[in-house]
């Protein structure tokens, strides 16, 4: 009983400090050292240790040995890898759901849902995009396959994030990209859907790089 009690405290320190990077609160490059956590959230430090471990996990801080966690600072050849990564899942999804002519009703909820947030240029508009691709991915209903894609989309995330805060990202266009690959899903078109898909991904290279200013020798990779 003891165990799961620690466990849920990890956890809700791992959720605070997640939402914190995730939101842009915790700025890129930013510092968190046990003892720090600790007495934000009144907690032991080695409970602080496993929040931070957990994240660093999740690739969503970077901790080289002996050193201090940072939030890491997403570079071009992190985002290239991502979306190439991403490519690899989502070319074979989009093609199955076009093979079923199914556009889950969960995807265009999320499409409505950025639809909303325009014509502002805000960081709400972040969660309607991550829900557009992860719902369609959950539709192939493939625990692992999830729960993999989840993962890179915690990184994915934090890429958003930080060229958000660039004013990298256009809400209207992403929408629009949207809306392609969901009409050649509907119309049962998978190479269509493949080719859309795979042009959204390459316009999302080109929005998310990073200035040549922006780009720190330490970025997502370990």
């Amino acid at each position: 009983m003891l165990q799961v009690h620690a466990l849920s405290i990890v956890e809700a320190v791992a959720a605070e400090l997640r939402r914190g990077i995730l939101s842009g609160d915790l700025a890129s490059d930013a510092q968190l050292t046990e003892a720090e956590v600790a007495a934000n959230y009144g907690v032991a430090r080695p409970t602080a240790k496993a929040a931070i471990e957990k994240l660093v996990s999740e690739r969503l801080l970077h901790r080289g040995l002996h050193k201090t966690a940072r939030v890491p600072v997403v570079g071009r050849d992190d985002i290239r890898d991502l979306c190439f990564t991403r490519s690899l899942i989502e070319t074979r999804v989009v093609a199955k759901l076009a093979e079923q002519r199914k556009v889950p009703v969960t995807t265009a909820k999320s499409h409505t849902a950025l639809r909303a947030t325009l014509p502002a240029r805000d960081v709400t508009m972040i969660e309607p995009i991550m829900d557009f691709h992860m719902t369609m991915v959950d539709a192939l209903e493939s625990p692992r396959t999830s729960r993999l894609y989840a993962t890179l989309m915690g990184e994915m995330r934090l890429a958003m994030v930080q060229m958000h805060n660039r004013k990298r990202l256009s809400g209207k266009v992403i929408a629009q990209e949207h809306e392609k690959i969901m009409k050649c899903i509907a119309a049962g078109d998978a190479d269509g859907a493949v080719r859309e898909l795979e042009q959204h991904l390459e316009n999302a290279i080109g929005r998310l790089q990073p200035d040549d200013a922006d780009v720190p020798e330490m970025a997502l990779r370990s």
